[in-house]
């Protein structure tokens, strides 16, 4: 980019300009980020010397897709505002995605509760004290139909948080679809379905990981052949990082499992420019605000190449990462709440010069309970002021160019692929997940990291810097305790009135299938529409499949 006596003589200069400095230099902000190289003061071409445009950066639309996906970027599309929600019953969660449809959110992220991620209904022993307090409680297609009575699903495309019981949900998804008489190619929305960060961050699973990976795979193909509108798998980098990873080790993992569920599907018979332009991410934002930039950028040329170079795909849309963005709940403090407003305003604008195609923003009481009303409008209008006020949304990667950005993100780049260099070596993601080596990377990690904060050399404001002893009063969304028992008599009443005998060779069908090789999304439709419960769905495969209990590492 750059001629190489021009180099030199800048890199002169910059010795000279650092001598007379001095001490002026000195950095005396404890800002603690997550690459391993210190930023230097200043950033020159020197900095990234070696960059050919073409290659390394290009134009948006265009491989390697560091500057972004599509030609015009926000320009002439904004990001999707995608709030995420669910809670006690469905008729509660229903009201509350009615109101932020009102508000101007474009698309639906639905939260599950505990019992309903791990397959087990609401009236189960397990399920006690968990049933609708982190999520919707959805033991059966009934509350799924309540879940989306009076909202047209032609208009919107829900994103599912679930990954265990991924295959159910969007089996209940289907089935309502199909009742407002939506054909399966025009069904629009995504599941999770990302088991592999459940073993590695979040403990959501059921089944031990082969067996699971499985069913992942199951609904990779039944989507890739029958809905072409479906995002069959959002790989979460996410949740590594609300663990305690760091910024490298998100990425890193994250690429892992997709590399994983790519040879998985591969090894099924499946072809790859079939499924891939339907594998979809999504990525943890902290109030880092340079790193998470470069963090996306990085990538996205990173998919592109691995995609492309490693794998063969031919089809340019198998190239594209697509990614949304989360502001980070692990960065939000119960400390003075008001200041994650601000937290969450610098990750959203970093998201948005990233280049995320949608985004949640997190709301300023979710350290303490799930979002008030007025908490998630804050939350919304956040994405919406910079959207329409702030004009980043105006030029497509506007910090390109950037000394710094660019060496931040050929660092990251880097870093990750090292990383995953260091998986390949212990025998691939599956490997690392059942010996426990990607467990120690992590809580290697997130002990360092409170460690930091412990002494103070890694600030959070008004955790261990610039406290105060006075309390701020601040509205809590309360749980009804009647929630539990309304959730309980509905699941009564209908094991009362649903046909049993189509519900027991439903689930005969659906585990005979289980112990062969054949898809079982078929299978899962067919009791899902029986009126079959989640609990007795997973029951069923807990007897083929077994249970995981992870062994102490």
């Amino acid at each position: 980019m750059f001629q190489k006596e021009k180099l030199t003589d800048i890199e002169s200069h910059k010795r000279d300009w650092e001598n007379n400095a001095g001490d002026k230099l000195t950095d005396n902000l404890e800002i603690q980020g997550d690459i391993n190289t210190p930023p230097q003061a200043i950033y020159t071409p020197v900095d990234i010397g070696n960059h050919d445009y073409t290659h390394d950066l290009g134009f948006p639309g265009e491989y390697p897709y560091t500057r972004g996906i599509w030609p015009g970027m926000f320009r002439n599309r904004l990001w999707t505002m995608r709030q995420y929600a669910g809670f006690g019953t469905s008729e509660e969660t229903n009201e509350r995605f009615k109101y932020l449809l009102q508000q101007g959110m474009k698309g639906m992220n639905i939260a599950f509760d505990l019992p309903s991620q791990i397959g087990y209904d609401s009236d189960h022993p397990r399920a006690q004290g968990e049933v609708g307090n982190v999520g919707i409680a959805c033991p059966s297609l009934k509350e799924m139909e309540v879940l989306f009575d009076g909202i047209p699903l032609e208009k919107v495309s829900p994103a599912m948080a679930i990954n265990a019981t991924a295959q159910i949900m969007l089996s209940m998804y289907i089935a309502i679809a199909q009742k407002q008489g939506l054909a399966l190619r025009d069904i629009a929305g995504s599941t999770q379905n990302d088991i592999l960060k459940e073993f590695i961050a979040r403990g959501t699973y059921i089944f031990p990981p082969r067996p699971s990976l499985r069913l992942s795979i199951d609904l990779f193909e039944y989507c890739s052949k029958n809905m072409p509108r479906w995002n069959f798998i959002n790989i979460c980098g996410y949740h590594m990082r609300e663990a305690g990873s760091t910024l490298i080790q998100e990425v890193a993992f994250a690429m892992a499992d997709a590399i994983t569920y790519v040879e998985a599907a591969i090894e099924r018979g499946l072809d790859l420019d079939d499924f891939a332009p339907r594998i979809a991410f999504n990525f943890s934002i902290t109030t880092n605000l340079f790193e998470e930039i470069a963090k996306l950028r990085a990538t996205r040329r990173l998919w592109a190449r691995i995609m492309r170079e490693r794998y063969g795909a031919k089809n340019p849309a198998s190239w594209k990462f697509r990614t949304g963005a989360g502001s980070a709940g692990c960065t939000l403090t119960a400390q003075q709440p008001e200041n994650n407003i601000v937290r969450v305003t610098i990750q959203s604008l970093a998201s948005v010069l990233g280049g995320a195609q949608s985004l949640h923003t997190a709301s300023m009481d979710e350290a303490l309970s799930l979002p008030t009303e007025k908490a998630v409008t804050i939350a919304l209008r956040t994405q919406q002021i910079i959207a329409h006020e702030s004009g980043v949304a105006q030029v497509v990667d506007p910090l390109a160019g950037s000394y710094y950005v660019e060496s931040l993100t050929d660092q990251v780049e880097e870093a990750v692929k090292d990383y995953l260099e260091r998986i390949e070596a212990v025998g691939g993601m599956l490997n690392a997940i059942e010996s426990g080596w990607v467990h120690k990377e992590i809580a290697k990690e997130a002990y360092r990291h409170q460690r930091e904060v412990e002494s103070g050399k890694r600030v959070i404001v008004g955790v261990n810097r610039y406290t105060t002893e006075e309390s701020v009063p601040i509205e809590i969304h309360r749980m009804d305790p009647a929630v539990v028992e309304r959730v309980k008599e509905k699941l009564r009443k209908l094991r009362k009135e649903r046909d049993s005998n189509h519900v027991k060779n439903a689930l005969l069908r659906l585990k005979e299938a289980a112990q062969g090789d054949e898809n079982l999304m078929p299978f899962m439709l067919e009791a899902v529409k029986s009126y079959a419960t989640v609990g007795e769905i997973c029951d069923n495969l807990r007897e083929v499949f077994g249970e995981y209990q992870r062994p102490p590492f």
